[in-house]
């Protein structure tokens, strides 16, 4: 077992074990009076872990209650947090009862908004069962559902109070999802571990996953403890995510998954930042050949300016300006703040 500490407002714990989600209310119970738990789950992950936790939970002395949504980004709007509200009202949830989240990014991502706005808020939990939700969207508190104009612009800060992370759950996973989560895991070698990147280039990612997995949540603990709202640093954890967010939403959300969009933004910016004298030479190289080595894209099917044009009602805007993250090399970045009309300038290079 590994223990990450989190020290935010409401401070937490990132419990990483085999066989974790069998331990479910053991992990909870301590934390809250409450008498009722409510899973959230999606329609692919609910027939494999719903039971487990739900009994882990009874033996823990709390009335389970489900709410199980179509599974995918398309579910990610306000109108299925509608109906997870009429079903937090019909089992008489309060605000002294808890949410327990179990799935990957979109899941964990839906449950916290309405943790967050649900009778003003109420406790939840993250269970993240994708490699993207174990290494990067449970933690760090940040909930969102997207809009028809772009992703993740409605949200709010809420803290889990606890993460709950099994290893074991990746065992379901298609290789499809687990390459979606390793292209957020090689944002973290990119922006703040040479170590992990080579790692990465060296080894099966596969056959260290635990080690990642904590490597990565530990990185985004440091940032996060830093600049909770998101003010300054935690800017940096949106590497490759400018022109990665532009890429889903040029896609309408059905091309590339969050964590290939991903991939090929930081692939792009790379490409840009090193022609511009931003970035070492030989950093865009090694990081194609990382992305390739792992099934990752190293491009966007759309050209730069539709890219640039995506960007501009990006979340990470700001009055006019839009902030950029760039490597300086591998394992060290830095943010860049332009206007946003410079930046398909910026970018045809």
């Amino acid at each position: 077992m590994s223990i990450v500490e989190v020290k935010t407002g409401v401070p937490y714990s990132i419990v990483i074990e085999h066989g974790n989600i069998k331990k479910a209310g053991e992990h909870i119970r301590p934390l809250t009076k409450a008498v009722r738990a409510v899973i959230v789950s999606d329609t692919n992950v609910a027939p494999l872990y719903a039971d487990t936790v739900r009994a882990s939970l009874e033996e823990n002395g709390f009335e389970v209650s489900e709410f199980v949504f179509e599974a995918g980004e398309a579910s990610k709007r306000l109108s299925a947090v509608e109906k997870m509200y009429g079903s937090f009202f019909e089992n008489k949830i309060t605000r002294t009862d808890i949410i327990v989240a179990i799935g990957g990014g979109v899941t964990g991502d839906m449950a916290g908004f309405a943790a967050a706005t649900y009778l003003r808020g109420i406790d939840f939990v993250q269970i993240p069962t994708s490699l993207l939700a174990q290494v990067d969207s449970s933690v760090g508190g940040k909930t969102a559902v997207d809009m028809p104009f772009g992703k993740n612009l409605v949200g709010a800060f809420r803290q889990p109070r606890i993460v709950l992370i099994d290893p074991d759950t990746l065992d379901t996973l298609p290789d499809k999802f687990f390459r979606d989560g390793l292209g957020e895991v090689v944002k973290y070698g990119c922006i703040r571990s040479r170590e992990l990147f080579e790692m990465l280039e060296n080894e099966n990612a596969a056959d260290i996953i635990d080690e990642i997995i904590y490597r990565c949540v530990s990185i985004k603990r440091d940032v996060v403890e830093r600049d909770e709202f998101d003010t300054g640093e935690r800017a940096i954890l949106n590497f490759g995510h400018t022109f990665g967010h532009a890429i889903e939403k040029l896609g309408d959300y059905s091309g590339y998954t969050h964590g290939e969009a991903v991939a090929a933004g930081a692939a792009v910016i790379t490409r840009i930042s090193e022609k511009r004298g931003l970035t070492e030479k030989g950093t865009y190289k090694r990081l194609e050949a990382l992305l390739k080595k792992y099934g990752l894209p190293t491009d966007s099917p759309y050209g730069i300016s539709e890219i640039c044009d995506a960007a501009r009602g990006d979340k990470k805007s700001s009055g006019r300006s839009i902030s950029l993250i760039i490597l300086r090399s591998i394992g060290e970045c830095f943010i860049s703040k332009m206007p946003v009309d410079e930046m398909t300038d910026f970018a045809s290079v």
